[in-house]
């Protein structure tokens, strides 16, 4: 039994894992989604980057795990690469879904054009609001899955989103997969691409969107299993 513990990207909660979750333990795994403080049923918590780090790593070590396999999807990536890098012996493997990946002294906003998103969190009081429907077309997702995460999305801090990472070695250094969503650009980004490059990660595509636990969650569990294989 492999234990996965889930973080969904911004404006998510756990719910955002439940198909998925439920994938996992139909085939025998333990799968335990996170809402990280500030988002969800957790919104009445002050959170900047470090907090989702530690609210990861909490988790892993309230639940008592090892050899675990920390999935982060999109903005997750960020606190999940750093929180695998201090869970030490208890972390089997890494799952960047569709995500960024940490590096010291750079922040999730590093590295793309990120201006309007610095400009939306100073308009809304320091949070990043939802995305509208719109922005959802073209990902794979049905209009109830869309409607789904508009309605439930809550708007996400913006300290951990402009606060840089901490690091003290190179992602490349633990093992990882990357799972690139093939309907949200057909190549991972060049930072991924390089670690990509090393013996410890490895490369997973997938025909669908941003957002897979939604499009594809039998195709999405199925690869966190797989992935584990690669250990």
């Amino acid at each position: 039994m492999t234990h996965f513990v889930l973080v969904a990207g911004a404006w998510l909660g756990a719910w955002a894992w439940d198909e998925v979750a439920a994938e996992l333990r139909t085939a025998g795994d333990d799968a335990h989604a996170l809402t990280l403080s500030g988002l969800a049923e957790k919104r009445a918590l002050p959170a900047v980057q470090q907090t989702h780090v530690q609210d990861i790593v909490d988790e892993v070590e309230r639940l008592g795990l090892r050899e675990v396999v920390l999935v982060g999807h999109s903005y997750s990536g960020i606190p999940v690469g750093q929180a695998a890098e201090r869970l030490g012996d208890r972390l089997g493997r890494v799952v960047y879904v569709d995500a960024n990946v940490p590096f010291d002294g750079e922040s999730f906003l590093s590295g793309w054009p990120s201006d309007h998103v610095r400009r939306s969190i100073d308009d809304h009081d320091g949070f990043w609001p939802p995305l509208e429907a719109d922005d959802y077309a073209g990902q794979g997702l049905t209009d109830e899955q869309i409607a789904r995460i508009v309605s439930d999305g809550t708007p996400h801090p913006g300290a951990t989103l402009t606060e840089p990472a901490l690091l003290k070695g190179s992602p490349a250094d633990l093992p990882a997969t990357y799972v690139k969503c093939l309907l949200d650009g057909d190549a991972p980004p060049p930072a991924v691409a390089e670690l990509l490059k090393g013996g410890l990660w490895q490369l997973v595509e997938l025909n669908t969107g941003h957002w897979p636990m939604f499009s594809q969650p039998r195709e999405l569990a199925r690869v966190l299993r797989e992935s584990v294989g690669s250990r």
